[in-house]
């Protein structure tokens, strides 16, 4: 990388990181009416997108946190916590419907990123998540997890191996024996150290092709951020193909991937 591009990379990783710290506390804050939904309305508009930060979608076919297909046009990014209130809310609503509406169509895919801020038990339920992906069951765990009621039981060492028989994980043995390995503390450490790089200080935040979004955001804020990447990522598929030096149009990249 050259430089200037190395020197313009920061500079749109800091804005973003300002953006994302600016709105993250005011997006998930306890609210005052003692209602126990968030308070922030949906983001703002104006939230810019950062190229920069598309290349924080691993994109990996074999990666076991995440779901959908590894060429989707758009790569939601979600760091959070099990301890979260605000995240479960988001997994038991928001995200199914997502996952219904963009990722069984190819549209979306959805890359978890473990980001505990809770303490030791959020670090163990993040590390348990990670061991029962390498068996592929971490969204199975993940509903577990994110069950109504599951986060007051705490994520003690009994109970999460009782969340990992419940997720169906084949090999107890190992997934214990995996989520105190040096791998899974990599792992998690990794995760984190990319949310706070974004300026993240709370659960749940968002990058959506390298937008930004604080909060469990109603859904609205989720369905037209999809959108207008999934239309930005289909004009520059297009632009990019343009018409082939035979002079017949070149396919489309995103095509297949947007069905």
């Amino acid at each position: 990388m050259s430089r200037s591009k190395s020197i313009t990379t920061v500079a749109g990783v800091a804005v973003a990181a300002a953006v994302l710290g600016l709105v993250s506390y005011t997006a998930t804050r306890p609210d005052p009416r003692g209602s126990g939904a968030g308070t922030s309305a949906a983001a703002e508009p104006t939230v810019g997108v950062f190229p920069e930060l598309e290349s924080y979608a691993r994109r990996d076919a074999s990666d076991g946190l995440a779901l959908g297909r590894a060429d989707a046009p758009v790569v939601l990014i979600e760091y959070a916590d099990f301890k979260c209130g605000y995240c479960g809310q988001f997994a038991r609503g928001t995200e199914q419907l997502l996952v219904a509406m963009y990722v069984e169509q190819g549209i979306l895919r959805i890359e978890w990123r473990n980001f505990p801020i809770f303490g030791e038990e959020s670090e163990a339920a993040a590390r348990a998540s990670w061991a029962a992906g390498q068996q592929g069951r971490f969204w199975e765990f993940h509903r577990a997890a994110y069950a109504e009621g599951a986060k007051e039981k705490g994520f003690g060492k009994e109970r999460l191996a009782a969340l990992a028989q419940q997720a169906g994980v084949p090999d107890l043995a190992k997934f214990a024996a995996d989520t105190e390995s040096a791998a899974a503390r990599e792992a998690v450490a990794a995760d984190q150290e990319q949310g706070y790089s974004l300026g993240a200080t709370s659960t749940p935040s968002f990058l959506v092709n390298g937008r930004p979004i604080a909060g469990a955001q109603p859904l609205d804020t989720f369905t037209e951020a999809i959108e207008a990447a999934a239309r930005a990522a289909k004009a520059k598929g297009t632009k990019a193909a343009g018409p082939s030096a035979s002079g017949t149009p070149a396919p489309s990249p995103t095509g297949s991937a947007a069905r």
